[in-house]
């Protein structure tokens, strides 16, 4: 695992040592082993990689590495989990080099100098990023891993072509410009994240999941290469979830086939020349990897956990009792509400652009007591979306169907009269009610829940049930000034389509967007910043494309989620140890905002400030934090993205 960065100057061709230098010492802790840097001053390019040593931990794998033909020089991150395969497949056709030493970045590339880029990159099982420079044809080529692992930022500034793992690195060029992009940041107020192609910054991008562009040195300045993708994710509109070889499949066959993949690529995962353990929160996917690391291991695996005092947000003495079951090498720490809270400073640095998922937090704090005993970790992420693990891929078919059924006009009907009263009027009415209402409809804030039933009734189609679903905030102009939302365009849905196929599609898209731009970046940069490489098995590409043509009814099945998932699991692990509701891995943000962090919160929010940097609709924030502070309402996520922003413009 490494970071990298580096520069193409078309017309001048001039190369500051120091410059790259610098760029390179801004992801220092990305790679904290080694760093290296080349240039050619000839063509105006230069590459700068930072290496935090896993496979070969000898001179023979530094970067940046020169192919054994003279013709290309590389910087990668990651790792090619199948590089000795590429090197048997290379000795068949006779177009291995003499190999130099046993990194995957030398397999890397000799399979570009024998087979070219697109081929490499189709042979390849791992996650990566890299940047691939062509002597003889004066071309740079980026690339990145099929399901977006890896981080890649690109872009013209000022007449210099910049990319790296990391925005910080960029910023330290001076050409870079610093222009935050109004319009991108109606897309992070609606998501909590920023989605790929688009940064933060006016003219940097980042190159999307499983694709690769070649910028030649040639290129008129300015103009972007547009990328092109070497794979793709199977599409549910193609039918291709009923229409394969699987669709039969019984049921033990279908738990033996996924039990053998999982074993394949977990035991690919855990090749290291460093010590390696595993993330364990104690639900499905974190135990489904640590049990089968430990099925394929003579050693107890070292795994991980933080817990919380508060108990709906601790799922501590669930992987206790699984890592003793297992025979793990456990360790835990239960963080206390001040130790959580000191991390805030730190998130905007470590993530370099507005991010406000809030399990960034946690995740922050399992990665640096992780790293204190081991250097490689696995992990969990990834199976929600391929196995249907989301609450919302069950219940928002079922509720769209009843709604659908009734007229527009009368759901727009309903959909006011529920908006004519705020949620606080509605909770006084529910609760002077209790006495004459059925159990079942005691809940807590039965105003917001009325308020949502609302939205969901003025919805036109289920892509505007999903929208609603995956939104913070639901009319980001409103809060962005001087902005227009830049629109995402979902994949239609066919006509006529099932439940079923809704929820299959719903994790489609998860997969394309949050699974990349939101779970995978919270792991990448609280790992990294504290030099830690984490590998994700769920997401090898090979065990994606098995998943995504399995029918829906091994997924989901009578109301569970992540049905064959748990059948392969329970071979390795008794039920009783694994059967509770979901808890997720989140911090009680809401109580903190109200009580230690408010103070924080309030500096950051001041009217006079928001009005003063522009960005935002003061008075609507200020209505719902007030709305906040007294409980009437709880708009936590929604004020921590504000509060995410406001701290990343302040570092």
């Amino acid at each position: 695992m490494c970071g990298i960065v580096g520069y193409l100057q078309p017309k001048q061709h001039q190369i500051s040592l120091p410059l790259l230098r610098q760029m390179s010492e801004a992801i220092k802790h990305r790679g904290p082993d080694a760093s290296g840097i080349w240039t050619d001053s000839k063509f105006g390019i230069a590459l700068a990689q930072r290496r935090l040593a896993i496979l070969d931990l000898s001179a023979a794998g530094q970067q940046p590495m020169l192919s054994a033909c003279g013709n290309y020089t590389i910087v990668f991150n990651g790792e090619i989990y199948n590089h000795l395969e590429l090197r048997t497949k290379l000795a068949k056709q006779t177009l291995a080099p003499s190999w130099r030493g046993h990194s995957d970045t030398e397999s890397l590339l000799a399979g570009f100098a024998a087979w070219g880029i697109e081929d490499t990159l189709k042979h390849c099982v791992g996650m990566f990023a890299l940047a691939l420079w062509d002597r003889n044809q004066q071309t740079l080529t980026l690339a990145r891993d099929r399901m977006g692992e890896k981080p890649l930022y690109y872009g013209w500034q000022n007449g210099c072509f910049l990319f790296g793992s990391e925005l910080k690195a960029l910023k330290v060029h001076p050409a870079f410009l610093n222009q935050i992009d109004r319009n991108v940041l109606t897309l992070y107020v609606r998501y909590n994240y920023i989605p790929a192609p688009y940064s933060i910054y006016q003219g940097i991008f980042k190159l999307p999941p499983s694709s690769y562009l070649v910028l030649a040195a040639t290129s008129p300045v300015g103009v972007l290469p547009k990328p092109i993708n070497y794979w793709q994710l199977p599409n549910p509109n193609d039918n291709s979830i009923n229409s394969t070889q699987y669709k039969d499949l019984d049921d033990a066959t279908a738990i033996s086939e996924l039990d053998t993949r999982l074993r394949q690529t977990i035991a690919d995962q855990m090749i290291a020349d460093v010590p390696l353990g595993a993330f364990l929160s104690g639900g499905i996917d974190s135990t489904t990897v640590v049990a089968l690391m430990q099925a394929q291991s003579s050693q107890p695996i070292k795994t991980f956990t933080i817990g919380f005092q508060e108990a709906s947000y601790n799922e501590a003495q669930y992987a206790h009792k699984i890592a003793t079951y297992l025979g793990c090498d456990h360790t835990e720490l239960y963080v206390t509400p001040q130790q959580a809270m000191a991390v805030i400073p730190s998130l905007p640095s470590r993530y370099d652009e507005p991010y406000a998922d809030s399990s960034q937090i946690p995740t922050v704090l399992i990665a640096q007591l992780t790293r204190q005993h081991v250097t490689v970790s696995l992990s969990g992420d990834g199976g929600d979306e391929l196995f249907g693990g989301y609450n919302r891929y069950f219940w928002a078919s079922g509720i769209w169907q009843r709604l659908k059924g009734l007229p527009y006009r009368l759901r727009i009907v309903l959909a006011n009269t529920i908006l004519s009263l705020p949620p606080g009027a509605w909770n006084r009415v529910f609760n002077s009610s209790k006495f004459i209402l059925p159990s079942r409809w005691h809940y807590s804030n039965p105003g917001d829940k009325l308020h949502k039933l609302a939205a969901m009734l003025q919805a036109r189609s289920k892509e505007a049930v999903y929208l609603y679903l995956v939104s913070q905030w639901q009319q980001p102009s409103t809060i962005v000034l001087n902005a227009q939302e830049i629109p995402i365009i979902l994949p239609k849905l066919q006509h006529g389509i099932s439940t079923e196929d809704f929820a299959a599609w719903m994790m489609y898209q998860d997969q394309i967007t949050y699974l990349p731009d939101d779970i995978l970046v919270k792991v990448d940069r609280a790992a990294m910043s504290v030099a830690l490489e984490t590998r994700v098995p769920m997401l090898d590409h090979r065990l994606v494309e098995f998943a995504w043509q399995l029918p829906m009814h091994l997924k989901i099945r009578n109301g569970q989620s992540k049905w064959l998932l748990r059948q392969v699991l329970y071979q390795y692990v008794p039920k009783e140890l694994l059967e509770r509701p979901k808890i997720g891995f989140g911090i009680p943000i809401d109580t903190w905002l109200r009580g230690p962090l408010r103070d924080w919160a309030e500096s950051l929010l001041t009217p006079t400030r928001l009005k003063q940097e522009g960005y935002f609709n003061s008075q609507l924030i200020q209505q719902k934090w007030q709305e906040h502070l007294v409980g009437s309402r709880n708009w936590a996520y929604h004020i921590w993205t504000i509060l995410m922003f406001q701290a990343w413009l302040d570092q």
